[in-house]
């Protein structure tokens, strides 16, 4: 008896994770809550002086092919330096979230878009998010980035 329990045990274990770790996956809003609502607040409300609002701002950047590529590029590598955003001045640190999955990833991105006006909300793909880690970039090439997506696209 004892040895059978083991063995159910031993399979819950194994499987927890997989199964876990899909779910978790589909659900931004517990990937944000878990991972950048510390900083960035619940709602995506922000920090004033110290972390960007991202509601009804990632929904206009993620609108374009080139400002999806930038927010994956900027969730997997961090952000470091003197940005502005919203009309507001920051001198932040994003940390890179490259640890986590493309599939939370996406989920997380997908999930902060919602949050804007945009309807329907745009949103990134696990493939998006794999493509951007195919090709990672150091602190300043994000920077360099955002400059350049800034003068084609003003970032809000």
């Amino acid at each position: 008896m004892i040895k059978h329990g083991l063995r159910f045990l031993a399979g819950v274990v194994l499987v927890a994770p997989v199964v876990a770790g899909s779910a978790y996956a589909a659900d931004g809003l517990t990937v944000y809550n878990t991972n950048c609502s510390v900083c960035h607040q619940a709602g995506g409300a922000g920090m004033p002086g110290q972390f960007p609002v991202l509601k009804n701002r990632i929904d206009k950047i993620a609108s374009t092919p080139e400002g999806k590529k930038y927010l994956a590029d900027v969730v997997l590598n961090g952000l470091h330096g003197p940005i502005q955003a919203g009309g507001a001045s920051y001198a932040g640190f994003m940390p890179s979230l490259k640890a986590l999955s493309d599939e939370d990833i996406a989920a997380v991105l997908s999930y902060v878009a919602s949050l804007g006006d945009t309807k329907p909300a745009p949103t990134l793909t696990a493939d998006d998010i794999k493509a951007a880690r195919a090709t990672p970039k150091k602190g300043p090439e994000v920077q360099a980035e955002r400059s350049a997506l800034n003068a084609a696209h003003p970032i809000p």
